[in-house]
């Protein structure tokens, strides 16, 4: 990227010549759901000045990891999506999630991203955990919608309202954490009001206990 190189014939060399920059495979994070403007690009990735930005993004495009695509009307945005290439990044970077979740960390200076967020959801889920759970849940958060599916072990979250979901869940971004990898429980936090809940209350429960590595029903403490 921007002519440098290792220089290395090696794979992982050759990979980090391309995303080994600063902020680059975060932006592949912030992409993995679905395509964002710049905008949204730079909300989730608080720490990040306009200017760098704007470099990753042209690198990573000349480099064939992401495109630029106009939306057409009503909206006539520009937004920018993964490529093949750019998606195929997406298990490197859910080992590289697993591989982090333990690492020491320092204190945090930018607010946790929507999309880190469920890309955090998916690397702690526990499919032992999860058993013969097959739940789709509505995740609303800010004026965004995603999708949440359990089936067959298996964990997936799309940016987009399901076409049917078990239970809804609207909340801020701290408050979905405390109730993935903290002791919140559903009904305390709609008893708190920082949590509004439609539908099934006990399978929702269970989504969380399940990206928790709780067993069904498990009270934390």
């Amino acid at each position: 990227m921007a002519g440098r190189s290792y220089g290395d014939r090696c794979g992982v060399a050759r990979a980090l010549d391309v995303v080994g920059e600063r902020w680059a495979l975060l932006v592949v994070r912030e992409l993995l759901l679905g395509p964002k403007r710049f905008t949204d690009l730079h909300r989730g990735l608080g720490g990040v000045s306009q200017n760098v930005l704007s470099q990753r993004l042209r690198e990573l495009e000349r480099a064939g990891v992401l495109r630029r695509r106009r939306l057409g009307p009503p909206v006539g945005a520009t937004v920018y999506e993964l490529t093949e290439a750019g998606a195929a990044l997406e298990p490197i970077l859910v080992e590289l999630g697993r591989w982090g979740r333990f690492r020491p960390i320092g204190e945090a200076t930018t607010a946790f991203s929507v999309d880190a967020l469920l890309l955090a959801l998916g690397i702690a889920f526990d499919p032992a955990a999860a058993g013969d759970l097959q739940a789709t849940v509505a995740l609303r958060l800010g004026d965004e919608e995603y999708a949440v599916r359990i089936a067959g072990g298996t964990f997936r979250a799309g940016r987009g309202a399901p076409v049917a979901a078990d239970a809804a869940v609207e909340a801020d971004v701290p408050t979905v954490r405390e109730l993935a990898f903290g002791d919140l429980r559903v009904a305390d936090a709609m008893a708190a009001g920082s949590a509004a809940i439609e539908g099934d209350e006990a399978t929702l429960q269970r989504v969380f206990d399940a990206v928790a590595g709780r067993a069904a029903g498990v009270t934390p403490g």
